[in-house]
């Protein structure tokens, strides 16, 4: 045995041995999510969750950067909120377009004079415009630009209240959204961070706050999108809120104790990943402190975001989750098998280090491996085709499994046609997107330098509220 053979032998071995490991993953993540949703919804219906009324003022921060096409539309679905004390502050971050404009013309904004109180650095703002919508304080923060870091910081430092929300500008929330978002604060002492669940807004209609009409979007991408979404937000992150090790908040709606956030220096304005940054940067502070905390992660709180509808829109986006995902688990590298760290360091960052940032390199090295036994004579041909079926089947009927619980769980409507695009869209990402956004991965690095503080734009479509 020559030592190429040997070489092909036990990489193709440990290459069989990384996608099991995967794929027992998404099982356990899945069924896991699964247990969990039912549970909710059975005590949703038996109307055994009913809130105990502590809650928190709160303030809504909204980063935009050239936004209008839907600014407007976020804001009318924030003061629709059925939420005891909370103001909404949009940070408009040097805007090319009408943003800032649109916002001042259509709720009739007033200049103001508020005060800001700067405990986390940014750049300086240049107008402050607000109004008052009976309890709700709507405020407009311009500024020059800085990126998305940047301008949340200002929003921090301009927030009034001890809690703060973040929520992109393309996002809308449900009329009980807030509130369902504060129950772990409810439920537990020392939370200093809640997420929540946030699905794609394309096929969504939302009237006076409830959702009134929903199908997956017809669209091609965006209806991908949507079933990778539950995988993502019904899987694996109820099972890492299980071990308290989840990584990421999601910037698009995530809660915050300000105290905590200030503590930590606030958003990184160096990095693309400024979200998951943060949530690593308050495991870190808190560990290292001996500080109890909990960060924690409630899927009765729904947020609808925008999707990219392009494919060029696509890449851009994951080729910037990449860049930030390499950033923070380079940054936070400490964390990795340190006891300190508990689930947080030995099984989270673990995850997102061999599953999400190496998946790409293992995945074309395996390919690699098993073209060159091919070759060589050393593997079937028809073994290899019917293992990379069964495992794309495979994930894909576990996708699927996760877009039917959140249906169930949500308690939404969905006819014959959107069950055929959901199944059919399950195997279209396995099958082919998912090597198409390989690609990307893999290239990201090129042109690093000139992307390290980018917002990421993408188009976006008028919402309906």
């Amino acid at each position: 045995m020559t030592w190429l053979s040997i070489f092909l032998t036990i990489s193709r071995f440990l290459f069989l041995t990384y996608l099991v490991l995967y794929a027992s993953f998404l099982l356990l993540s899945v069924v896991t999510g699964g247990i969990h949703l039912h549970e909710r919804y059975r005590k949703r219906r038996r109307k055994l969750e009913e809130s105990e009324g502590n809650y928190p003022p709160i303030s809504i921060l909204v980063p935009a950067y050239n936004e209008e096409v839907t600014i407007i539309s976020t804001i009318e679905s924030l003061l629709k909120l059925d939420y005891p004390v909370y103001e909404i502050i949009v940070l408009d971050d040097g805007s090319k377009d009408q943003t800032a404009k649109l916002v001042r013309e259509y709720f009739q904004m007033k200049d103001s004079q508020r005060k800001i109180d700067y405990k986390l650095s940014c750049r300086p703002y240049h107008r402050i415009s607000e109004q008052e919508f009976g309890s709700v304080c709507l405020t407009l923060i311009e500024k020059e630009n800085g990126g998305k870091g940047d301008v949340l910081n200002l929003g921090i430092n301009a927030a009034k209240h001890e809690y703060f929300l973040c929520i992109d500008a393309d996002s809308m929330l449900q009329r009980n959204s807030l509130k369902n978002l504060v129950r772990p604060m409810q439920k537990w002492e020392n939370v200093i961070s809640v997420g929540g669940v946030v699905q794609v807004s394309q096929g969504v209609r939302i009237t006076d706050g409830e959702v009134s009409h929903y199908q997956l979007p017809w669209s091609v991408l965006p209806c991908l999108q949507a079933i990778e979404y539950d995988c993502s937000f019904l899987g694996s992150r109820i099972l890492l809120d299980y071990l308290q090790s989840n990584l990421i908040i999601s910037g698009a709606f995530g809660l915050f104790y300000k105290e905590y956030v200030i503590a930590v220096g606030g958003y990184d304005r160096q990095t693309l990943g400024e979200d998951m940054e943060l949530v690593m940067k308050l495991h870190y502070f808190c560990r290292n402190n001996n500080i109890p905390y909990r960060i924690c992660y409630e899927t009765s709180a729904i947020c609808w975001s925008q999707a990219p509808s392009s494919i060029g829109d696509l890449c851009k986006q994951r080729r910037r989750w990449f860049l930030g995902l390499y950033q923070c688990l380079k940054k936070y590298r400490k964390m990795l098998s340190r006891v300190r760290f508990g689930a947080v360091g030995y099984f989270s960052y673990a995850y997102y280090m061999l599953f999400e940032f190496l998946a790409p390199f293992i995945e074309t090295f395996g390919c690699c491996v098993i073209l060159l036994s091919l070759i060589y004579h050393q593997l079937n041909i028809s073994f290899f085709i019917s293992l990379f079926f069964l495992y794309s089947a495979f994930c894909s009927l576990i996708t699927f499994a996760s877009f039917l619980q959140r249906v169930y769980s949500q308690d939404l409507f969905i006819g014959p046609m959107d069950l055929c695009k959901a199944f059919l869209a399950t195997l279209f990402r396995y099958f082919f997107l998912h090597w198409v956004l390989n690609i990307v991965r893999l290239t990201s690095f090129i042109g690093y330098k000139k992307r390290k503080r980018e917002w990421g734009e993408i188009r976006r479509v008028k919402q309906f509220v």
